[in-house]
């Protein structure tokens, strides 16, 4: 397995919207081998969350380490072709980072909760529902998946800090999410 090159802020393929993974690719090893390398990169830089545009790779699929906000890394979704929808009304604002625009982090509106539909590495039909944490992962996530960044849903650049202030100033009381 390889650590990949994350693409940063400003690449062309972070801006344009993944195409869809066909059902009989998924058991491709090509396949397979991206995920895994997605999994150990995401790993390797501290993220939660990680979508093969920002490893340039086009397609539709992300992994995310859910359980990472209370220190679990070790259990990763990986979902192919996710489709989310709100859950309830509300959205929050939280806390947003990202492994392609390092050291920088904002608030960003997100819904609190969401309904997720998709395929897993195995090719079977997925559907779940998250809230908190987890929800802002994959909308994160699936953002990347349609050329999106984080920047691009704040409602006020006001919060946008680097991380060594976000520390000082903005972190006593929050957790970052990547």
């Amino acid at each position: 397995m390889s650590i990949l090159k994350v693409a940063r802020m400003g690449h062309p393929v972070l801006r344009r919207p993944a195409r869809p993974v066909e059902v009989d690719e998924i058991a491709q090893p090509w396949f397979q081998e991206l995920v895994d390398d997605m999994i150990d990169t995401m790993k390797e830089y501290n993220g939660v969350g990680l979508a093969a545009p920002q490893v340039h790779e086009g397609v539709r699929v992300f992994v995310a380490a859910l359980g990472a906000e209370d220190g679990d890394r070790d259990e990763v979704l990986v979902i192919v072709n996710p489709e989310i929808e709100p859950a309830g009304p509300e959205d929050v604002e939280g806390w947003e980072g990202c492994l392609s625009v390092p050291d920088v982090r904002g608030l960003v509106p997100r819904a609190e909760e969401i309904q997720v539909r998709g395929i897993d590495r195995t090719g079977r039909g997925l559907q779940l529902k998250a809230s908190g944490f987890g929800a802002r992962v994959i909308q994160h996530e699936v953002d990347h998946l349609d050329g999106v960044l984080f920047l691009d849903r704040m409602r006020s650049l006001e919060t946008l800090t680097y991380l060594d202030e976000y520390s000082r100033f903005w972190a006593p009381d929050e957790k970052t999410d990547e």
